[in-house]
C-alpha cells in the first residue's frame, strides 16, 4: 500500500478569483492530476476593518473530489471544509502580520482515510503568518 505522504502527483490547475457583492473575495479552483483525479476548491473571505490598520478576516474553504483516491487520501464528494478567523495588522498595505484560528473537518471517505492513518478527521489550529506582496 502506498503511503499517503509519498504519493506523487502533477496537477493542471485553473483558478478564478474575484470580488462578490458586498466585497467578499471569492476563489474557485479546479485541479486535474496526471493520474486523472479531478478536484475542486471554493473559498471566500471578507476583510472587516476594526480600525484603519486592524482587520478581522473570516474565511471559509470547501474541497470536493470527483472520485475516491486512496493514494492521496481523498474521498469522492465533499472531502473537507476549513473555517477560520484571522486578525491582521497592516503595518503597510503590502506588509501585514496576522494571528488566527482555523477549524477543519473531513467528511465521508476522506475522514475514514485519515482515521485509518491514525489521524483525526477534525482539528483546531492556531495560525500565524505575514501577508506581503510587491
Amino acid at each position: 500500500m502506498e503511503s499517503l505522504c509519498l504519493a506523487s502527483r502533477v496537477y493542471a490547475t485553473v483558478a478564478l478569483e474575484g470580488l462578490a457583492p458586498s466585497f467578499f473575495d471569492v476563489e474557485g479552483t479546479l485541479f486535474l492530476s496526471n493520474k486523472g483525479e479531478l478536484m475542486a476548491r471554493a473559498s471566500g473571505w471578507y476583510d472587516q476593518r476594526i480600525t484603519q490598520r486592524l482587520i478581522l478576516q473570516p474565511r471559509a474553504e470547501v474541497n470536493l473530489a470527483a472520485q475516491n483516491s486512496r493514494s492521496i487520501g481523498v474521498g469522492a464528494g465533499l472531502s473537507d471544509i476549513e473555517l477560520g478567523l484571522r486578525l491582521r495588522y497592516d503595518i503597510r498595505r503590502q506588509f501585514a502580520p496576522y494571528l488566527g484560528v482555523e477549524y477543519s473537518r473531513a467528511f465521508g471517505r476522506t475522514a475514514r482515510y485519515l482515521q485509518q492513518e491514525g489521524e483525526d478527521s477534525d482539528s483546531l489550529s492556531l495560525v500565524a503568518g505575514i501577508r506581503f506582496w510587491f
